[in-house]
């Protein structure tokens, strides 16, 4: 018998007060284990999609199942299956930092006595032990962020959701927050459903991906699928030494010099990187280091709204 998804949601619309349509009939199913990336532009209908999982706000229509649970039905039940990392800081400012998670252990039924070691863990995991007497109006924003999650894993959920964890977060602690993640989706079993615009995290995180646009899903597939999908790739090229003249390389699809340490080599299939090394080689040319000029999976999201953009301008000229 096939494992019962860690969220499963039915032909879900929601259509607001004023008639905005923010989700049309949407389906998805995100199976137990792993990262999942939920992605899509502003207004596309993420935050009205997680509003509506984390009980905000009720659907027009459709269903939602947590770990076989019933949303609708049995909402008590399948909210101990879940936790919510939101966009915006909304816990008491006045309160305490360690009293903040065990406030919300006693909302999910757990005891002060059970709470107060499964806070010191996750506190003292977050680099938050030692702000565990401060008022949380005194954590930087960074801190703050970590502590959103401490909150939501102090139930143990089976599923979290983390909207946006990163935001505002700089590099070092963002890396530090994702070793913590996986560690607890690796030792814990945790599903983990990730939105982000920082779209390398979605990229190194997440084994499947579902693309929302103007409230319908675009693509639901594995990473790996959708990466095998794009065809140019694009590389910067530092150079060791300042590069004087024009550079004509064979069997590219373009190459630019931005500057006179900087080359940037196009790439379509089939062509070779190695090729165009060993051209710079043979003309006396050393680079010095090698990166991609832009994600991967941000090339292929910009491309995806960058099309229906331009499907929806095609429309309007056309008077439909």
């Amino acid at each position: 018998m096939s494992e019962v998804p860690a969220l499963s949601i039915q032909n879900l619309s929601k259509t607001y007060n004023n008639g905005f349509s923010a989700l049309k009939n949407v389906s998805l199913t995100v199976p137990q284990g792993g990262f999942f990336a939920l992605l899509g532009p502003n207004g596309a209908g993420k935050s009205t999609m997680i509003g509506i999982v984390s009980s905000l706000f009720k659907p027009t229509n459709g269903s939602v199942h947590i770990f076989g649970t019933d949303l609708l039905e049995n909402p008590s039940v399948a909210k101990q299956y879940l936790g919510v990392v939101p966009q915006e800081f909304n816990f008491n400012q006045f309160e305490k930092v360690q009293d903040i998670l065990i406030t919300q252990a006693g909302y999910f039924g757990i005891s002060a006595k059970e709470a107060k070691p499964r806070a010191e863990r996750l506190l003292k995991a977050l680099g938050l032990w030692d702000k565990r007497n401060n008022m949380s109006r005194e954590l930087s924003g960074g801190m703050k962020r970590r502590l959103m999650i401490a909150r939501a894993l102090i139930h143990k959920p089976k599923l979290l959701i983390l909207d946006e964890p990163t935001a505002g977060v700089d590099i070092e602690l963002r890396r530090s927050m994702w070793e913590f993640m996986q560690q607890i989706n690796i030792e814990e079993n945790t599903t983990i459903i990730l939105t982000t615009h920082y779209l390398e995290e979605a990229e190194q995180l997440c084994k499947r991906i579902a693309i929302l646009d103007h409230g319908e899903i675009r693509i639901n597939t594995e990473m790996k699928d959708l990466l095998a999908q794009l065809s140019v790739e694009t590389f910067v090229l530092d150079l060791t030494q300042p590069l004087t003249h024009p550079l004509v390389i064979d069997k590219v699809t373009a190459i630019v010099q931005p500057d006179e340490m900087t080359l940037e080599v196009t790439l379509t299939e089939g062509e070779s990187l190695n090729c165009v090394f060993e051209q710079l080689t043979k003309l006396g040319i050393e680079v010095g280091s090698m990166r991609n000029k832009s994600n991967r999976l941000e090339e292929l999201f910009m491309r995806l709204v960058d099309k229906n953009i331009q499907s929806e301008d095609s429309m309007k000229e056309a008077g439909l």
